[in-house]
């Protein structure tokens, strides 16, 4: 069986800077980690922004709480972006990379990969979910 894997990609109005430090302020992700439907609110962030430290992402929706946490495994200023996944629904082991890069002074394009998932089903949602986290991030730097 193949490893379960999806990519995303987005090019976002704003510089590589504002795009990268966006996923690394606990302000900023609190804005754009939300669930992609209605009803849901600013999540709780914490971030510790060194390679080895963890993340927590308590998203809530519908009055109810969905928590996320990891590891930063890479932090590549304004470049790439590695850290572990803990979600309810995926693989202790699942890892996410972003890679910024500038398509011209204004515009960025985030390429954002995840892997090891449980089912199709899983990894399908989490397409769903991580195209509306970018189309948040979109709306949140504009």
């Amino acid at each position: 069986m193949t490893e379960l894997e999806l990519t995303v990609s987005r090019k976002i109005a704003a510089s590589r800077e504002r795009v990268f430090n966006a996923w690394l302020s606990p302000e900023t992700l609190a804005k754009f980690m939300q669930p992609p439907f209605d009803g849901s609110k600013p999540a709780r962030v914490t971030t510790d922004k060194v390679k080895g430290g963890r993340f927590s992402i308590v998203m809530i929706a519908d009055g109810r709480e969905i928590p996320h946490a990891g590891t930063y495994l890479a932090i590549d200023p304004h470049a790439h972006l590695s850290f572990t996944w803990e979600s309810p629904h995926s693989l202790d082991d699942s890892v996410v990379t972003i890679d910024f890069v500038a398509v011209d002074a204004g515009t960025t394009e985030i390429t954002l990969r995840q892997v090891k998932f449980r089912s199709e089903e899983a990894r399908n949602g989490h397409i769903g979910g991580w195209n509306a986290i970018l189309d948040k991030l979109e709306t949140v730097l504009a």
